[in-house]
């Protein structure tokens, strides 16, 4: 299952740096928990959602927020039923102009050919900083 799970992770990236957003979100679990580390009044994609609505508004909010210069997943690794991806990227900030660069981490949940939860960790301080 591991692998299915590491080629349904990667399908992911690939619609999303596409900027096809559909592929993502019908690939979530109706239950999806979907969290960026952080708090939301730092930065308003931080936080927790749930669903894939909440989730398609995640998407909506990063577009308006951030523009990518690049977006780099570079390792992936599988451990039952949790895939794990490090990688890179640079956003320009749309309020203020500024840069934000980071290494990250994204772990992804996967039953049953779904999505069922996300988390990312990445340099916080940078984002709240830039968008100030």
């Amino acid at each position: 299952m591991s692998n299915a799970n590491v080629a349904l992770v990667q399908s992911l990236y690939a619609a999303f740096q596409r900027g096809d957003i559909a592929p993502i979100i019908a690939a979530l679990a109706q239950d999806v928990r979907w969290e960026v580390i952080g708090r939301p009044e730092d930065y308003p994609i931080f936080g927790r959602r749930k669903g894939p609505a909440a989730v398609q508004e995640f998407f909506r909010l990063l577009a308006e927020l951030q523009e990518a210069s690049d977006f780099s997943p570079r390792e992936f690794h599988a451990a039952g039923e949790k895939v794990f991806v490090l990688g890179h990227y640079s956003w320009k900030i749309r309020k203020t102009g500024r840069s934000v660069a980071s290494d990250w981490m994204h772990v992804f949940t996967v039953k049953d050919g779904n999505v069922t939860a996300f988390q990312e960790f990445t340099d916080t301080a940078q984002f709240t900083e830039s968008y100030r």
